[in-house]
């Protein structure tokens, strides 16, 4: 039986209303679909494994007390002996040429003020003689620079113009000793007590800790690493002076004081620049209580080799390695590299960290920067970029159109 005009009309009327329905559901989810912004691929983050520590190897002296460290590294790397503070003799000067030096600062290229001498210097002069300490000649109405009493006193270790520098700079020996003790403890140094400007009171105490921060701080002064680190200096009035410092300019040795006394022993507070793999290294340490200088001498040359055997060159990063990686819904794939070599030198012991900071990914070509590496040893701090290695492209219209839920 043929279809009457009702059923007709309706088919017809169903098949308008449907297509129509079909080209406006078209007309929507075609564009949503194909311009539909891609979410953003989070990264799979490698796992990285720290480089191994070793412990250092140190042969420290079996007398005194003694440590290591190093600019750049805080407090001590390694000590031995008693931790408690110790006489320290002319070790005390560098206190003296630090605090007159905040007091009355000059430069390498500026001598600093003429001082004029008295006969109270002379008293000075007199009054080491009378106790066998070490002096230099002075006399009532001789004039020095600030830099040349510092000579004098660093390289010489002249208890006398110690004396005279302190009294010049605080008025009296009383007057220093507070300014001294008051810096002191600004500075955290709070095992350091001194009573006079040249050490040889047996009260002038530090510790190992100590030291070692108070020779980073000298050798961090212009001045001072520069008169530290002389061998010889014809000073005028006085003529040839040499360090009293035998190892300056030997294992690369460039500082700091030696001290002396019944109570202390043979003292060196030393410094010394070595290379490490591209790195130079700035070992400051201590040797307290020796026998004599040339046994401190013996086991301090030995101490250096020691510590610079116990510094190593840490491989960071290699150009291209792999530290994370991306996989998207269409299965288009791309990880994120180093950038660069990278490395570091290390005391042995030092912990090394590692935060990998990468990007989220929606689309993205090769060679793009993609977050960053920041490694942590000790107090220093590491960057090293990522970028990408593969592209992350559009997934195309066909994924789109048959993907909507990973869309939405």
């Amino acid at each position: 039986m043929p279809p009457t005009k009702r059923q007709i009309f309706r088919r017809r009327r169903i098949a308008v209303f449907g297509g129509a329905a079909i080209v406006l559901a078209a007309g929507f989810y075609l564009p949503l679909t194909l311009l539909a912004p891609l979410d953003t691929v989070a990264a799979h983050v490698d796992v990285w494994s720290a480089p191994p520590p070793t412990e250092p190897a140190l042969g420290f002296p079996a007398y005194g007390a003694s440590g290591i460290g190093a600019v750049g590294y805080d407090g001590v790397l390694e000590s031995a002996g008693p931790t408690t503070p110790l006489p320290i003799a002319s070790i005390s000067k560098i206190v003296t040429a630090l605090v007159v030096l905040q007091s009355k600062p000059i430069t390498v290229t500026d001598p600093g003020p003429t001082v004029t001498f008295s006969a109270v210097d002379e008293g000075f002069y007199a009054a080491q003689v009378a106790v066998d300490g070490v002096v230099a000649e002075v006399h009532a109405g001789q004039q020095m620079s600030e830099r040349n009493i510092l000579d004098l006193m660093l390289m010489a270790s002249a208890n006398n113009y110690a004396e005279s520098l302190a009294t010049w700079a605080f008025g009296t020996e009383a007057a220093y000793a507070d300014a001294a003790n008051a810096w002191l403890q600004a500075q955290g140094l709070t095992s350091t007590v001194v009573h006079d400007a040249t050490g040889i009171d047996p009260a002038n105490v530090s510790s190992v800790a100590d030291l070692i921060a108070l020779g980073k701080r000298a050798i961090a002064d212009p001045v001072i690493s520069q008169i530290v680190a002389t061998v010889t200096l014809d000073v005028p009035g006085i003529g040839l002076v040499q360090n009293r410092n035998a190892l300056v300019g030997i294992d690369g040795v460039d500082g700091i004081k030696t001290g002396t006394l019944d109570e202390a022993g043979s003292c060196l507070l030393f410094s010394a620049k070595e290379t490490v793999g591209t790195e130079t290294i700035t070992l400051v340490g201590v040797v307290l209580g020796g026998p004599d200088h040339p046994t401190v001498d013996a086991s301090v040359r030995a101490l250096i080799a020691q510590a610079v055997a116990g510094f190593h060159v840490v491989t960071l990063t290699t150009a291209g390695e792999q530290f994370a990686s991306w996989r998207t819904a269409w299965g288009d794939a791309a990880a994120a590299v180093a950038a660069k070599d990278s490395s570091v030198v290390l005391w042995s012991n030092t912990p090394v960290n590692l935060a990998i900071n990468a990007d989220s990914l929606a689309l993205a070509t090769d060679g793009t920067d993609v977050g960053t590496l920041e490694f942590t040893a000790g107090n220093r701090t590491i960057s090293v970029q990522l970028e990408l290695r593969g592209t992350i492209d559009d997934p195309g219209p066909w994924w789109r159109l048959t993907n909507p839920t990973k869309l939405f």
